[in-house]
């Protein structure tokens, strides 16, 4: 069976072809070998500007991409991907989880989003999951605090970064708001 992407461009539904775009190159070098293993056929970039330059010669049906690279934001890359091929499973990996850039990526073409360090079964389990029927429930779903955090990282983000701004539309007291910003994300 064979698909058409938005350039006319037949690709066959088994095309394994899978490009990972991660700065940290020992990760990436690890989740690469796990994932040929798995059957994939593996490209690598480690930067914005080489995962476009890869793109001309390659159009991959799948795509692990960082959220944050040394050059700029993944989520360019994951723009290009959908300009090439449409259909394209892509998905966001980042050290730095909160949802407004989970959502971020979602609108622009991501299938899913997951935190670092994934492993490759996680990976896999992402790029190959069908669309149409509902994910499973989360095995280690997020704790009230950890929501608590990230609905406060997100209001922080959407004030640009304004700690008085986001402080008054919290309600809460500044410095309160300045201790849990300083804090580490709760697991």
């Amino acid at each position: 069976m064979q698909t058409v992407d938005k350039k006319g461009e037949k690709s066959s539904i088994n095309d394994k072809l899978l490009l990972i775009v991660d700065d940290d190159n020992p990760f990436r070098e690890r989740l690469s070998r796990a994932m040929e293993k798995k059957g994939f056929q593996v490209s690598q970039a480690e930067s914005v500007k080489t995962a476009i330059n890869s793109l001309k010669s390659v159009k991959p049906a799948f795509a692990v991409v960082d959220l944050r690279l040394g050059d700029g934001n993944g989520l360019e890359v994951v723009k290009e991907i959908q300009k090439l091929k449409i259909d394209s499973k892509i998905v966001m990996l980042t050290g730095y989880g909160n949802i407004p850039t989970a959502v971020a990526a979602i609108k622009e073409g991501a299938i899913d989003y997951l935190a670092k360090p994934a492993d490759a079964d996680d990976v896999e389990k992402a790029l190959l999951a069908d669309p149409n029927k509902k994910p499973p429930p989360p095995e280690n779903p997020m704790s009230a605090d950890r929501v608590k955090w990230e609905h406060i990282h997100r209001v922080f983000e959407l004030c640009n970064r304004n700690v008085s701004e986001t402080a008054r539309r919290l309600k809460m007291h500044r410095r309160t708001l300045q201790r849990i910003l300083s804090k580490r994300s709760p697991r």
